[in-house]
Parts: structure tokens; C-alpha cells; sequence
């Protein structure tokens, strides 16, 4: 990250690389510049050095300035995670907590947030709109995100995507799946993008968060299972995950059709962001005609050592 300490200069600006783009960040205050410098760290994302290159998304921090007015008669609606989005069709504004973000449609995409206050270390609120923001900039160059872990069969080398909101068990089973030996995307968060006809996955998120009940611990996967992340893969399964509260798990082949509505669950923003929806739908719509997919109604015996393992082998038919 450059520092700069130069009034009414940008105190922060730095690059990443991200599934083929380049991603421009900049912030207001030395300060928020080193928040959002640790955030992605948690994210997969590639510091570069200076470029003279013009990004292809520029995202502009700012703390503590009032923030604009939202236009009237624009479409408003409110989101999954809590927010409430406003849109011409094209651009969008989102609301969420004191923040807001204004995406202007365009390249390169240009994303302005403006924070009412400084946050402190580990609030959520800027985790989330960065986040929203990063991916909203990505959406506009054909990357998708699902909320998904990502695992890799280790003999086959075959995706498996493992669908499910917080608290599904997806992360419990990925880390199952990675102490019996299988490489790993993510345990939370995928890119979904083209790669010739095939729709191929990579991983968003660097850590895992595992919940024990009552609260979540994270800790850094390359630590425990080193050599076992994978950037990308050609996903053939998907799992639609949920807890049955039951002993015993259970399986159910889902339909071409049922497989599509539970992606496009999975996916609010494939129909809340109008611009790109119908790229998004498309992509969703190819990954559904490539996997096999399943429900899983995940029971107590996922717990057990080897048990996931063994269960997911029997679908890839290993």
C-alpha cells in the first residue's frame, strides 16, 4: 500500500489483481486505508504494485464527509443482507448501516463509499459494503459470486460446490472434507466466470469460519492443510446444503429445473443488479446443465472422521 501524507490527497491507494482484473482501491484516511488493507487480506485478492495501466474498477473511500443525497424516482427495494438498494437500471445505490455506496455503470466501474465514522477494527458494517462493492465491479466484467464453499475430489480433481446460507453447515463440512484430505477454494464465498464454454469457480474468501454453536472461529487453512488450496476449478457437483437435526444425512438428486431456482436463491443480486442479470442468469443457467446436483439434508453423521468423505465419493461414483 502507498501512503501519502499530502492535504486533500488520497491517504491510501493501492491495487490488487482479481480473476483477470485489476481492482483499484483508494481511501481518505490513513487509517481506513490500513482497515480495508487487512480486509483483504482475508479476501483473495493479489497486491500489485503501481500500474500504469487504468484499472478496470476504482473503489474511493470516504469517512466522515456528508454523503450525497439518493435522487427520487429511482427503484427502490430492499436486500437479503439488510440494505436497501436504489436504481436507475443501470447504476445503483446501496444503503447499508451509516454507509452508503454509489456504483456509477461504465468502464472502468467506478464505486464511491462514504462512511458516516471511522470504523473500528473488525465491524461488520465495512466488511459487507466492501465486499458488496468489490464483487458489484467484478459482476460487470462476467464474475459472479455464490455464497458456496468450494472443494476439489482429490483423486479426480472434480468441483464440488458445497450452496448454503450461514449457518447450513457448509463450513463444517469443508473442513470435514479438507482434514480427510480433500483441496479447497473457499469454505464460504466463490467466483463463478466462463472459461470457454464450461463455467469455472475460484475462491473469494482466504479464511475459514467455522461455528461451534455459539460463536465462529477463524484460522487460516494454508496453516493446517498446506498444499491443498486450489486457484480454480471446473465445478461437476453441487450440494445444496441445510441441517436436518436428524443422525442420519440424506441425499436427493434435484432436477435441471429445481437446481436452477436454488442457484438463483443462492444468488440475490443475479436479478437485484437489472444490468448484468440476464450474463448472470446465463452463467448460473450453464453451471446447472454441467453439474449433477443434490439436496443434503445434512445429519450428525457428517461429524463423524471419514464419514463426508466417504458419502461424497459415492455420488462422484469413486
Amino acid at each position: 500500500m502507498e501512503v501519502i501524507q499530502v492535504r486533500d490527497r488520497p491517504a491510501s491507494r493501492v491495487f490488487y489483481a482479481v480473476a483477470g482484473r485489476l481492482l483499484f482501491v483508494e481511501s481518505t484516511h490513513q487509517r481506513l486505508g490500513k482497515l480495508i488493507e487487512r480486509l483483504c487480506a482475508g479476501w483473495q485478492l493479489t497486491p500489485v504494485s503501481f500500474q500504469e495501466t487504468s484499472p478496470d474498477i476504482r473503489i474511493y473511500f470516504v469517512c466522515g464527509n456528508t454523503r450525497p443525497q439518493i435522487p427520487r424516482n429511482l427503484e427502490q427495494f430492499e436486500i437479503a443482507d439488510g440494505g436497501q438498494c436504489y436504481t436507475d437500471g443501470a447504476g445503483f445505490y446501496l444503503a447499508l448501516g451509516d454507509a452508503l455506496m454509489h456504483l456509477q455503470h461504465g468502464e472502468p466501474v467506478v464505486i464511491k463509499i462514504w462512511l458516516e465514522r471511522m470504523p473500528v477494527e473488525g465491524e461488520l458494517v465495512l466488511a459487507r459494503i466492501a465486499s458488496f462493492a468489490i464483487c458489484a465491479g467484478l459482476r460487470r466484467y462476467g464474475v459472479f459470486e455464490i455464497h458456496s464453499a468450494g472443494m476439489v475430489q482429490p483423486r479426480g480433481e472434480t468441483g464440488v460446490l458445497i450452496v448454503g446460507s450461514s449457518g447450513s453447515g457448509k463450513s463444517t463440512l469443508a473442513l470435514n472434507l479438507a482434514t480427510a484430505g480433500w483441496p479447497y477454494l473457499s469454505d464460504d464465498e466463490l467466483l463463478l466466470s466462463f472459461a470457454g464454454s464450461e463455467v469455472e469457480a475460484r475462491g473469494f474468501r482466504n479464511f475459514f469460519a467455522v461455528s461451534d454453536g455459539a460463536s465462529k472461529s477463524c484460522f487460516e487453512p494454508d496453516d493446517v492443510f498446506p498444499s491443498q488450496r486450489r486457484q480454480r476449478v471446473i465445478p461437476r457437483f453441487l450440494l445444496f446444503t441445510r441441517l436436518s437435526g436428524e443422525q442420519k444425512s440424506e441425499l436427493k438428486k434435484l432436477t435441471q429445473v429445481k437446481t436452477m431456482a436454488r442457484l438463483i436463491r443462492a444468488c440475490p443480486w443475479a436479478t437485484y443488479d437489472t444490468s448484468i442479470a440476464d450474463a448472470n442468469l446465463e452463467l448460473l443457467s450453464a453451471l446447472a446443465r454441467q453439474t449433477s446436483a443434490f439436496d443434503l439434508h445434512a445429519g450428525r453423521d457428517l461429524l463423524q472422521p471419514g464419514f463426508a468423505s466417504d458419502l461424497l465419493s459415492q455420488i462422484n461414483g469413486d
